[in-house]
């Protein structure tokens, strides 16, 4: 318990502490790992201004769709402000990125579509050893996480 208080107590603390130093959050979780890959800045941003920090500390399992900075780049930039100064539509688009329970890679590939924890669906397919989720590609695989696993896309999903 005082290891997830201290994570999350970290992880509110600010950006400043993503991409390493000896201020890491403890753990594994989800959180932790999203908030320690500078990669990540702008969906860890999103997720702290959506007030999910605390559920992706939690226990899960979730499966996560982790668009990277660059993923965020692609959203025009007056777009993407809008989002972040909209609380509850920037929680509904980062919930279009969590799947309930575990889902690793081998079980991915045979899946045609997931719900996700908003309730809306995802299209799941593969073609020439990539998967995609709606419009949105796989770059890397079952980053496992205490709580879950984190699959990295190069496409933030719009419900």
């Amino acid at each position: 318990m005082k290891k997830m208080l201290l994570c999350t107590t970290l992880l509110f603390t600010g950006v400043a502490f993503a991409g390493g130093g000896s201020s890491m959050p403890m753990g594994n979780t989800i959180a932790a790992i999203v908030s320690n890959d500078p990669n990540f800045s702008t969906l860890l941003a999103a997720v702290k201004a959506a007030g999910l920090v605390e559920t992706l500390s939690s226990p899960g399992p979730f499966t996560v769709f982790a668009p990277t900075n660059a993923a965020f780049a692609k959203i025009p930039q007056a777009d993407l402000n809008a989002l972040l100064n909209d609380p509850a539509a920037l929680k509904s688009v980062l919930l279009y990125h969590v799947v309930p329970g575990k889902v690793t890679a081998s079980q991915v590939t045979g899946l045609t579509s997931a719900t996700t924890v908003n309730g809306a669906d995802l299209n799941i397919s593969t073609s020439g050893g990539m998967v995609m989720i709606n419009d949105a590609t796989v770059t890397k695989a079952d980053i496992m996480a205490s709580n879950g696993v984190i699959h990295v896309i190069d496409t933030v999903l719009m419900p």
